[in-house]
Formats: structure tokens, C-alpha cells, sequence
């Protein structure tokens, strides 16, 4: 594992020493979530184990540590780091949510479609394959999403003299969303996602201030470049992506982990992150509004009723 994997995962931060992983192992439900997110951060002899857990869960779920580095042609040490950095102390602690997630397979019911999309699918096809995909994702997102980050995430939002929001492309939309949810609640939020505008903005933050990348790759240099920035001038800052062991971590004092469906040719990454996304938005927007309540629902009712004129039918 590289040494910036390794770090982020240990929950060392190079400045503020902000705990980016750790909390308890996760649930056997959020087990398949974690591998999705995480396998393009590991090694390929880790992402085997990874992928053999998640594909087989009863079946690794019998076997010893030797046995699954045997199956996975790696070695014990590796079974063992991957299961560390899947959450979960041990490899027996992993073995015991194996099972419980073989469980809960077998209780339940395999989803009658695929993630697959072909150029001739029916109509009815390609909404059936697209709602499920939409449902995995936020399911996954949901149970792979720290509720302690989140939580901290409320706190300093609700606190905030100003919030800048940065992404492009399809975070882009989503930064929109956030801002204009924010500023409703009478927060000072501005989204970003002209690059020099993003950095020209962020040299004013200070400390009392908050700054929100979103990127589903964590790598978006457009992106990270303003987050530096903010960082570096003492606001508080938060990370919205897909590769919790992304350089856009590396200046983010809180991190929330988004997950995605699979891609395919006729669905690429920008679909499902941008749902993952919108969750998570959503689950800030609606937590903050929890927290400023009494100055939130005067704000809501203040600008609904400033538009209410707006979607009024008109005499003809």
C-alpha cells in the first residue's frame, strides 16, 4: 500500500491531524458499499481479496486466513490489511460480518435486473435497470456514510459566518444545489465552479468559515487547488467524494464518502456519483435546518413566500 493510502486510511492528517477513517467496523450490509468505494484505492493482490469477499461472502466466510490468501493467490498479511482497511479490526471480526452478510443473502431476494444497459433494450428495460441502480447507490452511500464526519460537517456549517461550495461538471450541479439550499435557510453560501473565481474567493476565507469540495475522483485539480487554498487560510474545510484516499482529502478537515453503481458504456460514473452526491447534500442540507431551526423555517417561509407569486396561475 502507498504511504498517502496508508496515511489517510490511519486517519493521519498532514496539518490538523483530523480523523479522516476510523469508528467502529462497519455493519455486513455496508460491507459490499465499502468494497465498491474502496477497491480503486487498494493494491491489485488487495483488490482481489476485496472482490472474493464481496462476490462470496459464505464461502470466504468458512475459510481460515491462510485459506482465503490461498484462494486469492496473495498472502496472510495482505488478507489481513485488507480487512483493516475495510474497517474492521481483524480478519475474524471480518469472517463474522461475512457471515452475517451470507445471512441476509439468503433471506432475501437477488434483484431481477442487471446494471448491464444494451443499445437495444426496451424502453421499460432501461427504466427498470436504471432504478435499481439508483437504489444501490444511495443504499450504499447510506450505509458506507461516517455519521461522525456528517455530524461535525452540521456543527461548523451551522455555525458558519460563510460557506463556499466548489466542483465542476456534474459536482458542479451538485455544488449549485447545495448553495441554493443553504442560502434559503439564510445561510452566506456561494457555489463555485469557474476555477479562478473558486481560488479568487477562497484567499478571503478565514477561520468561522467553511469550504466544501465536491469531486467524485477526489483528484479534480480545479477543485482541490480553492480547497488548498481555503485550508491554508484557516477555514474549515470538507470533502465530498468517492476515493476517501483522493489528494482532495489531504485539506479536508471532515470527509463524507459517496459511493456509485458500476459503470457501463451507456452509464458513466457522473450519473451515479451525482445521485450519491445529492444524498449526501441532502442529508447536510437537512441536518443543518435540524440545528438552526428557529432561524432556518422563518428563512424557508420568508423565500417561499417571495416566490409563491411565481407559480401562481395566471388569468388569460
Amino acid at each position: 500500500m502507498t504511504n498517502d493510502v496508508k496515511e489517510t486510511f490511519t486517519g493521519v492528517d498532514i496539518s490538523r491531524g483530523s480523523a479522516v477513517g476510523g469508528g467502529a467496523a462497519p455493519a455486513p450490509a455496508a460491507l459490499a458499499a465499502k468494497v465498491r468505494t474502496l477497491a480503486p484505492s487498494m493494491t491489485r493482490s488487495m483488490q482481489r481479496v476485496a472482490e472474493a469477499v464481496a462476490g462470496d461472502p459464505a464461502g470466504c466466510a468458512a475459510l481460515t486466513v491462510t485459506g482465503l490468501a490461498e484462494l486469492t493467490g496473495t498472502s496472510e498479511a495482505t488478507v489481513v490489511r485488507t480487512a483493516r482497511l475495510l474497517g474492521y479490526p481483524g480478519y475474524r471480526d471480518l469472517r463474522l460480518a461475512l457471515a452475517g452478510l451470507a445471512a441476509q443473502q439468503q433471506s432475501g431476494r437477488a434483484p431481477s435486473v442487471t446494471a448491464d444497459i444494451a443499445v437495444d433494450d426496451p424502453v421499460a428495460d432501461v427504466v427498470a435497470k436504471l432504478a435499481h441502480d439508483e437504489q444501490q447507490t444511495l443504499a450504499d452511500t447510506a450505509a458506507a456514510l461516517d455519521t461522525v464526519q456528517l455530524g461535525a460537517a452540521v456543527t461548523v456549517l451551522a455555525a458558519a459566518r460563510r460557506v463556499d461550495i466548489y466542483g465542476v461538471g456534474a459536482s458542479g450541479l451538485v455544488a449549485q444545489d447545495l448553495g441554493q439550499k443553504l442560502l434559503r435557510i439564510g445561510l452566506i453560501a456561494h457555489a463555485h465552479s469557474d476555477p479562478h473565481l473558486a481560488v479568487t474567493n477562497a484567499v478571503q476565507l478565514r477561520s468561522g468559515d467553511v469550504a466544501i469540495a465536491i469531486t467524485h475522483s477526489g483528484s479534480t485539480g480545479d477543485v482541490i487547488e480553492p480547497l488548498r487554498v481555503a485550508f491554508e487560510h484557516g477555514a474549515t474545510t470538507v470533502a465530498i467524494t468517492g476515493r476517501p484516499a483522493g489528494p482532495v482529502t489531504q485539506y479536508a478537515d471532515h470527509v463524507l464518502t459517496t459511493s456509485t453503481a458500476r459503470e457501463s458504456e451507456l452509464r458513466p460514473a457522473a450519473m451515479s456519483s451525482r445521485t450519491s452526491q445529492l444524498l449526501v447534500v441532502d442529508c447536510l442540507f437537512t441536518c443543518v435546518t435540524q440545528r438552526t431551526y428557529e432561524t432556518a423555517a422563518p428563512a424557508l417561509a420568508a423565500s417561499y413566500e417571495a416566490l409563491a407569486h411565481r407559480h401562481a396561475p395566471r388569468n388569460r
